[in-house]
């Protein structure tokens, strides 16, 4: 497990957004003053150097509650674990959440996470003879399945007139394509996160494409709808989020105090923590989902269906539920 240890993605999670921070230690406040946690135990999905990192290190840690830390390398995952009353809250992106609706999961949505698209790419072996993606022809390629890398690359082989049909596709978890590319048995590998730039600095990869501008920057959050009704489970979730906002504009104004924090962590250098941070196009924020957000899903959903992997005429509203709408926007 070394590898997955290592190289698990950095997939964190405004318009409102300011309003919504602004709040955020005030609202925390009243929340906490105002309800009786008790009895509430928030099981919370992070990534590794995610939120079970960053909300101790700047201090938001003082969970008026108890919260249950479990570790995930990818959103589909959370989804599934969610559905199956595992954890409470979570996050993923688009793709996740348009199986999730396909599959009638039990499951949630609450809110929106803005956050960056960089670092999210289709690389191949430093001396691969592919130079475009058209070349990929015929050719063995390792993704993540129901995830953004899902996703992007059938998009990539869509702007070159290419299907799924014509490679050879190969769905592998985080440290499994890691070992399979490591080992020269993939011919290309759609990822993400500091697995790129890891693999760049060891002279074992090039990007070929970067899915930066595919890539709507949307994630959400989930949570389990068996604690929803709850008005503490809500009180609780509602503060969880604020903290988690408020850590990330906290570490967003000092990139090389984030990068410090987090590279022990993930088993990352320092150095290749901040130029990712530093080339992020845009920051990690919460706030409450709308309809443009369930839109842009539905247009991601409309390449799966292409694609056969979902079937037509999918709906996602009853996906979405406004039940913190009241303590999120203050």
């Amino acid at each position: 497990m070394i590898f997955l240890q290592k190289y698990l993605p950095r997939r964190h999670f405004g318009l409102g957004a300011l309003a919504f921070l602004g709040n955020a230690g005030l609202l925390s406040t009243s929340l906490a003053s105002a309800s009786d946690f008790s009895s509430v135990t928030l099981r919370v999905a992070s990534f590794r150097g995610m939120d079970s990192t960053i909300l101790p290190a700047t201090g938001l840690a003082d969970f008026p509650y108890k919260v249950e830390f479990s570790e995930f390398n990818s959103g589909n995952l959370i989804a599934q674990a969610i559905n199956a009353n595992a954890i409470d809250l979570g996050g993923w992106s688009e793709i996740p959440l348009v199986f999730i609706a396909a599959a009638k999961a039990n499951v949630k949505v609450v809110a929106t996470m803005d956050g960056p698209t960089t670092n999210q790419a289709v690389v191949v072996p430093t001396n691969s003879t592919v130079r475009s993606f058209a070349d990929l022809r015929g050719k063995k390629i390792g993704y993540i399945r129901s995830t953004t890398a899902h996703y992007f690359l059938i998009r990539m082989l869509q702007q070159v007139g290419l299907t799924l049909a014509d490679i050879k596709p190969v769905p592998l978890g985080m440290s499994q394509g890691l070992t399979a590319f490591k080992s020269g048995s993939l011919d290309a590998w759609a990822t993400y996160g500091y697995v790129i730039p890891l693999l760049q600095a060891d002279g074992s990869a090039r990007i070929l494409e970067s899915a930066e501008k595919i890539l709507s920057g949307h994630y959400f959050i989930g949570a389990n709808p068996e604690k929803l009704s709850n008005p503490a489970f809500q009180a609780a979730a509602a503060d969880y989020i604020l903290r988690l906002g408020k850590a990330y504009a906290r570490l967003t104004q000092n990139k090389p105090q984030w990068a410090k924090v987090v590279a022990p962590v993930i088993q990352v250098p320092e150095g290749i923590v901040l130029r990712d941070l530093n080339e992020q196009n845009r920051a990690y924020s919460p706030r409450p989902w709308n309809a443009n957000d369930i839109q842009s899903a539905l247009s991601v959903a409309d390449v799966f269906i292409q694609q056969g992997l979902i079937t037509p005429n999918l709906t996602l509203e009853q996906v979405f539920s406004n039940a913190l709408f009241p303590l999120l926007s203050g």
